[in-house]
């Protein structure tokens, strides 16, 4: 049995529990809420010359910012729909400029790259209006609505020569990094199963973000993206798709279940809720072995590598440093430091097609927001 810890990305001053946690009903991606401290600790020198804006300052924002400064990334400014609120959060994190407007913040010159951190339905929008302006994005998850959305972004972003991403931040945690090696060198076989969950206990009340249609509510796209994002990793895109849900007094999916069929002919299952919470974990399973991830496996996670048998090969354990969305920020800032206008762990044209996967799924479920059109 090999029993090996992450090897850290950063030096060894870095500061390791940057952010106070609290179990929150609020929902996040683990499940518990990281306030960043007041004082945030001074970034170390940034790795590349790349200037981060941070465009919104709700929860998300905050998380992502918080894990960017301990990764050493100069985050220059921010921007809100409000003046107070971009100010706050400037003084929170240190930000040298506070915009209160989005944008203000796109045409701000000593801005590189912007982190967009809006509700999906405001992805379009929002992260156009930072391409157009000659800023790299990198948007959060899901990439927008839909796929006729993620057709557009993907469109500018290649009109003006600029990288754009989806922070599905789970592809780029070192764990997530070392399964792919096991499995590419044969570790468990052939692949033939992949389960994840990923289930949370949120507010019920109807103005909630999570329970508004007019947002892009439901467990599907918030919480769902996360396995079948994960099943496409790993076996790639499904050619088959069944989806079941349950729906809530808003009109909003509460529970979804998929089972997706992959080229191979493998199988992966996947189940959301935004009602009630449930291990978290994710099994790999092949001919001959499997990978155990330990709730909560979209985060910084250990995991168990066994043989058919049963047999322990190899226990990982992950380096924590914050939450670990600043994975996926090194990771943008060294593709753009490289030329590419794509990431190379979720290319702009899976995030299209996993839009399309999604819309699939809603059309079955019956799910529609506002504003879209009927799917024929």
């Amino acid at each position: 049995m090999t029993v090996s810890q992450a090897t850290s990305a950063f030096p060894e001053d870095f500061p390791t529990d940057p952010a106070r946690s609290r179990e929150s009903p609020g929902g996040t991606p683990g499940g518990t809420q990281h306030e960043a401290d007041p004082v945030t600790p001074a970034p170390t020198p940034r790795r590349h010359g790349l200037r981060w804006g941070i465009l919104a300052t709700g929860f998300i924002a905050g998380q992502f910012t918080a894990d960017a400064l301990i990764a050493g990334l100069d985050v220059r400014a921010v921007g809100s729909r409000s003046e107070e609120s971009a100010q706050r959060f400037a003084d929170t994190y240190g930000i040298p400029h506070a915009h209160g407007s989005y944008e203000a913040l796109v045409a701000d010159p000593e801005v590189d790259i912007i982190y967009v951190a809006t509700p999906h339905p405001m992805h379009r929008e929002t992260a156009g209006m930072a391409l157009e302006a000659g800023k790299h994005v990198l948007v959060e998850k899901p990439f927008t609505l839909n796929r006729a959305e993620a057709v557009e972004l993907r469109e500018i972003a290649a009109r003006h020569g600029l990288l754009v991403m989806e922070a599905m931040w789970t592809r780029y945690l070192p764990h997530i990094r070392r399964i792919r090696e096991i499995i590419a060198a044969g570790g468990i076989g052939e692949v033939r199963t992949v389960f994840a969950d990923h289930t949370q206990s949120l507010p019920t009340d109807p103005e909630h973000r999570i329970n508004a249609p007019g947002l892009g509510g439901g467990a599907l796209l918030d919480l769902g993206i996360y396995p079948i994002s994960f099943a496409w990793d790993i076996l790639g895109e499904p050619i088959s798709i069944q989806a079941a849900a349950h729906f809530g007094a808003t009109g909003v999916d509460t529970e979804v279940a998929t089972l997706m069929t992959h080229l191979s002919g493998a199988l992966s299952t996947t189940t959301t809720s935004s009602r009630a919470k449930g291990p978290n974990t994710a099994h790999i399973v092949g001919t001959e072995g499997r990978i155990d991830i330990d709730g909560v496996w979209y985060t910084s996670a250990d995991f168990s590598h066994r043989a058919a048998d049963g047999t322990l090969l190899e226990r990982y354990e992950s380096a924590r440093h914050g939450v670990g969305m600043q994975h996926q920020a090194l990771a943008a800032q060294d593709y753009v430091a490289r030329g590419l206008l794509t990431s190379e762990l979720l290319s702009v044209d899976d995030s299209v097609r996993i839009m399309g996967t999604l819309d699939e799924i809603r059309a079955q479920i019956g799910l529609r927001y506002p504003g879209e059109p009927r799917r024929r």
